[in-house]
């Protein structure tokens, strides 16, 4: 446990909370509250996108929230709190990764959707869970060589594919869902239009923890308009009961097949690039050094997470980078405040009536979160896009011929439905999938592997948190890239007040000669 001493830093306000520290139980409770504010809509999110579009019933979809809810704190608290060499002991929230969402909706619709498309999923992310897990105990040296498959112009590219396939989904559910009566009907825009414009409000004159949870709000307050013009039905909470517990395996034993487990392996390997990339941002932000081992137990919590997920009727899970940018917005340090998050999430995961009435946001007030939500997650992938020389034609290559395989599957659906056989359609006909397989098919062919070197932090994938965008370890960073300047000599690029990420392990940096010594010793990363 780290010393606690009052420390003023060079303007004269008082430290932040080291890491280790165990605040008084009323801050552990406010400031775990708020990183659950931050994180909610979120979480929240993507089950409803899941459940909706496998047709499931409103009590299924309850239960899908709730399972949801419950194993997010679990995996926060083994990622915040560590048990033995699981869990990086920083302040990571644990979510469901938006990257999983498209791939999984492929699986389910091929599976036929309903619980049945269920079990193919969970039997899909036991494995992948699993599997990641196992990676992370690898050495450090086999460790690198994975990572070195994901340069930025391999994850920026990966990035952008899926906010790009995503924003459909949001935009479906903005006319009012795929197969309601009333798809397409203006009325469900204005809500999806409504929704949106209190969102983009927020974001603009809110100070930035208002902006953190602008998506929230925008939920809140486009449900309540409903509620008062009677188009949202709240008839399932009355339903509900007051508590409810998740159980393993509610929908039934997990079904194991093979193109299902492929493709969220693939996502599974992209969840790792951002993982690894929060790690450092939050080590950054908390002053603690991040080594091999470091990232390995954060992946290894991934892993453990999201196999726990499979059996808790959940889905794969990701550190949240929201939650890495209100650690440096709100200078609160404390792991265990993730702790008492992860409390939080467990509590609202026994409660159905809480689930039943995030269920009944109507569709067009979910469609106008899910696109800014989802609009974010492609700009995101362009940020880092912005960190690769475009110019290079090979690079440009890359990244323009990834996103139109991205697209095939939206354009052109027949080819994958009626000319295609069901299992390879079910694996190949996501957006995702062609559009991540292309990317680091062809950075292979162009570049070869990337540099043996620490990957820096990923732009934020999710919520639009205003602190989140700046590069960690930059107190003062500009959300905005005005002062960024372009050091042509050295073709490096550099942002004011705002330092890349050391280069530390997993690979490469100061350690690198230590960790291959250690491979060819067999001693693990770290």
């Amino acid at each position: 446990m780290a010393r606690v001493a009052a420390r003023l830093s060079a303007n004269g306000e008082q430290s932040t909370h080291p890491v280790d520290e165990v605040l008084p139980l009323p801050k552990l409770a406010l400031y775990g509250f708020q990183h659950v504010l931050a994180f909610y809509a979120g979480a929240v999110i993507v089950p409803i996108i899941v459940g909706n579009a496998l047709k499931l019933s409103p009590e299924q979809l309850v239960y899908l929230i709730n399972a949801d809810l419950f194993t997010c704190g679990i995996a926060s608290i083994i990622q915040a709190w560590g048990i033995g060499r699981v869990g990086a002991r920083l302040p990571l929230i644990q979510g469901v990764t938006f990257t999983a969402v498209s791939p999984m909706i492929a699986i389910g619709l091929g599976a036929g959707g309903g619980t049945a498309a269920l079990l193919v999923i969970y039997g899909a992310v036991i494995t992948a869970g699993i599997a990641t897990f196992a990676f992370a105990w690898l050495p450090a040296k086999a460790f690198r060589t994975v990572m070195r498959l994901f340069p930025p112009v391999v994850t920026g590219t990966v990035i952008t594919v899926l906010g790009i396939v995503l924003i459909p989904v949001g935009l479906n559910d903005a006319a009012g869902g795929l197969g309601s009566p009333d798809f397409g009907d203006p009325k469900n825009f204005a809500y999806a239009g409504g929704t949106m414009l209190f969102i983009l409000i927020l974001m603009k004159i809110g100070k930035p923890f208002l902006s953190s949870i602008s998506i929230l709000l925008g939920l809140v307050g486009g449900t309540a308009v409903a509620f008062l013009l009677g188009d949202a039905k709240f008839g399932d909470v009355g339903d509900s009961g007051w508590i409810g517990v998740t159980t393993p395996f509610h929908f039934g034993a997990p079904k194991f097949e093979w193109f299902p487990i492929v493709l969220m392996l693939i996502v599974m390997l992209i969840t790792m690039v951002e993982t690894t990339g929060d790690t450092y941002a939050v080590g950054e932000i908390v002053e603690k050094d991040i080594d091999s081992e470091t990232v390995a137990r954060a992946l290894r919590a991934d892993g453990a997470a999201t196999a726990l997920g499979g059996v808790l009727n959940s889905f794969p899970y990701v550190a949240f980078a929201e939650n890495v940018g209100l650690v440096r917005m709100t200078k609160v340090k404390s792991r265990f405040v993730v702790v008492a998050a992860g409390v939080f999430m467990i509590i609202l995961g026994l409660l159905p009536k809480a689930a039943a009435i995030v269920a009944a946001v109507p569709h067009g007030v979910l469609g106008g979160a899910a696109t800014v939500m989802f609009g974010m997650v492609a700009l995101a992938g362009i940020q880092t896009l912005g960190k690769v020389d475009l110019k290079e034609e090979k690079n440009a290559l890359i990244v323009g011929v990834s996103l139109a395989f991205a697209l095939l599957p939206a354009t052109v659906p027949v080819f994958f439905t009626k000319h295609m056989d069901p299992d390879l359609s079910s694996l190949l006909n996501s957006g995702v999938t062609l559009g991540a397989t292309a990317a680091i098919v062809l950075n292979l062919i162009f570049n070869g592997l990337a540099k043996d070197k620490a990957p820096a932090p990923l732009a934020p994938v999710g919520l639009p948190v205003q602190a989140a965008a700046a590069p960690a370890g930059a107190e003062k960073a500009p959300v905005t890239t005005e002062k960024a300047a372009v050091t042509t000599e050295k073709a490096t690029v550099t942002t004011e007040n705002a330092p890349a990420a050391p280069e530390r392990a997993p690979a490469g940096g100061d350690k690198a000669d230590k960790a291959d010594k250690a491979d060819e010793a067999g001693t693990p990363a770290g």
